[in-house]
């Protein structure tokens, strides 16, 4: 798209606070240089928007994050959090999941999505940490990802709000945020996190998700994101119409 049409889409649209001068054609001949300082001003425009930005799931300690998260897969962190509710004064340890009844189990999560799937991925879940790692929630990615039902978004979510081990949860808003945000072109969330990784201070990693996550829901929206109202526009190419 030329610099005119660009300029043409977003005619009209209300003016941020904010102003980097750049234009469609810059963000199409950005160095990674250049990109890592546009990710930083993102950073700290979203960490100064949403102060509050924190995981959603509501949970005490590794073991209930690890359930909540399986629990959250397709499926709201508000009803994930309805759920759990009562489920984590039942289940109180892992023994206690490897022990359950798959019947009753699926009673216990059934007004969430997959219940039966879930159901499996929790079960053997708890039988694993039962028997590899004495019915504790371990703490690197390598053994998180033995576990049933858990891929690196999930262990990213655990390592990072469990333990404090920075990680980038890539859900379905740092995705799609990432792409209009032109951090990354790619639509494997894996390869999403690849192409974050180096343009985000490790220290970083974890609250970073938290804020494209809470910018997704509140501003950038899958269908109609409100770009005139976004604090990010002149930083994104997606405004720009590239």
């Amino acid at each position: 798209m030329t610099p005119k049409k660009a300029a043409t889409r977003t005619a009209g649209k209300k003016k941020t606070q904010h102003s980097t001068g750049r234009t469609a054609v810059s963000f199409s001949r950005e160095t990674l240089r250049q990109k890592r300082t546009r990710a930083k001003q993102i950073d700290k425009r979203l960490a100064a928007a949403y102060p509050d930005a924190r995981c959603t799931l509501n949970f005490k300690n590794p073991l209930e994050l690890l359930v909540a998260t399986i629990l959250a897969a397709q499926c709201t962190d508000e009803r994930v959090n309805l759920v759990t509710r009562k489920l984590f004064r039942k289940y109180r340890t892992a023994k206690a999941y490897a022990q359950a009844e798959a019947g009753i189990f699926e009673k216990d999560i059934t007004s969430v999505g997959f219940f039966r799937n879930k159901t499996k991925s929790l079960l053997a879940c708890g039988r694993l940490l039962l028997d590899r790692y004495s019915g504790k929630v371990p703490k690197t990615m390598e053994e998180l990802l033995s576990l049933p039902g858990v891929g690196r978004k999930t262990a990213n979510v655990i390592l990072g709000n469990a333990f404090g081990i920075p990680g980038i949860v890539v859900d379905t808003h740092v995705g799609r945020l990432s792409r209009r945000l032109g951090l990354s072109d790619q639509g494997d969330p894996d390869k999403v996190e690849q192409d974050l990784m180096p343009l985000i201070p490790q220290n970083r990693w974890t609250i970073f998700s938290h804020l494209l996550v809470f910018h997704g829901r509140r501003i950038c929206s899958a269908r109609k994101p409100d770009c005139p109202n976004c604090l990010l526009r002149d930083l994104c190419p997606w405004a720009f119409g590239v």
